[in-house]
């Protein structure tokens, strides 16, 4: 009782620290738009692990900060995205997700329960959809080549995130009878889009070294989906983290070519 009492209050916390950061974001040029809207996907299944990782009570990485500044992120860039667009198809999609967040942001508040985990994977999974949509309409904007690439590599980031919050959710024990089907169809896009990536002509030296880092980090997801054998979560947390940061420089560094 204590300790959701203490993560309640601790979690109030937020609310003033979105408030804060939401006028810190601003977005000046359409493949930037596609990259922060890009990050919004991720966020979804970073907020998924943390809180598996809270409610397991293992506090490698903080995970209990991280859920509260990923929060934080996602609606400071949320409100930039919906100030920097122009298209009404855009706007209905961004409004979409900002209803989709207020029952979200509301459970994420709260103290980690696993009877409500099904359910908040369940919405998180909505939301990344309806996320993804904004994406692809910002995309579209864009007309550019380069705004496909830059999706793309965005959408490693969430992948990265995505494997991570499906093992955290496994052993913390929930029960997912789809768990193989997610993980497969997940892992199978990201090696396609991995490939892809490698064979981009916006690749430069810099970028090309990041992506070989990205695969020698997706071996280690790789081996552990061929395994049987349980994973350490603090590993896992790790490894989808270094995957994530090495894929926000790429990803960031195809934003500001001009092609």
């Amino acid at each position: 009782m204590i300790r959701k009492v203490q993560y309640v209050l601790y979690m109030a916390l937020l609310t003033c620290m979105m408030q804060v950061q939401a006028y810190g974001e601003e977005i000046s040029t359409l493949p930037e738009a596609v990259n922060m809207a890009g990050k919004q996907r991720m966020y979804t299944q970073r907020m998924l692990k943390d809180y598996a990782m809270v409610g397991m009570e293992n506090h490698f990485g903080n995970p209990e900060e991280d859920l509260k500044k990923t929060m934080a992120d996602f609606e400071a860039h949320l409100d930039a995205l919906i100030a920097f667009n122009q298209d009404p198809k855009t706007e209905e999609s961004l409004q979409k997700v900002k209803e989709m967040w207020i029952p979200i942001k509301e459970t994420l508040s709260q103290a980690p329960d696993i009877k409500k985990a099904g359910k908040l994977q369940e919405d998180l999974d909505a939301l990344l959809k309806q996320s993804n949509d904004a994406v692809d309409l910002f995309v579209k904007q864009s007309g550019k080549v380069s705004g496909e690439t830059i999706n793309i590599a965005g959408r490693q980031r969430m992948l990265s995130q995505r494997m991570a919050s499906l093992y955290m959710l496994k052993v913390w024990g929930v029960n997912d009878p789809k768990f193989k089907e997610k993980m497969d169809t997940t892992m199978k896009l990201f090696r396609e889009s991995l490939d892809k990536l490698e064979k981009s002509e916006m690749n430069t030296p810099e970028i090309t070294a990041l992506l070989k880092k990205v695969e020698r980090s997706f071996k280690f997801f790789e081996v552990m989906n061929r395994s049987k054998s349980k994973f350490i979560p603090a590993l896992i947390y790790r490894k989808s983290n270094d995957i994530l940061k090495d894929m926000n420089t790429a990803t960031g560094l195809y934003a500001v070519q001009k092609n």
